[in-house]
């Protein structure tokens, strides 16, 4: 007997769903509308605030002087924060590595609500502090 030939079966329940036809008629990924959380617009927008209120209040010095300004219009959330100039390139980092890794998980958060997320950095002026 050929080695071709030979079927090892290592996972039981894979190969009696596949018999049993009990493959779901959606592709690997997908999920049916009813199987989602479908939030209010307003909470999809407050969650992505406070996972950015987390990520910056944790790499600043007086995370009192942050404004964060969320804004969601449909299937778009814009995120605004606002820091002091001191302490705007803790929040980008070297090269803007943090502020990339801020925005590529926001971009994942937000796919779980089908939302597109936009993130700005910028410094306080003297007439915002």
């Amino acid at each position: 007997m050929d080695d071709r030939d030979t079927v090892i079966d290592t996972d039981a329940d894979v190969s009696v769903a596949l018999e049993a036809n009990d493959v779901p008629d959606r592709e690997f990924g997908e999920q049916d509308v009813a199987d989602s959380a479908v939030d209010e617009p307003g909470s999809v927008a407050e969650s992505l605030r406070g996972l950015i209120v987390y990520l910056v209040e944790n790499l600043i010095d007086d995370p009192t002087v942050v404004d964060i300004d969320v804004d969601q219009q449909g299937a778009v959330v814009q995120i605004t924060v606002h820091v002091p100039p001191d302490d705007l390139g803790k929040v980008i980092g070297r090269g803007g590595r943090i502020a990339k890794a801020m925005r590529t998980a926001l971009m994942i958060a937000g796919s779980r609500h089908h939302v597109r997320v936009s993130l700005d950095i910028e410094g306080k002026t003297e007439r915002q502090v």
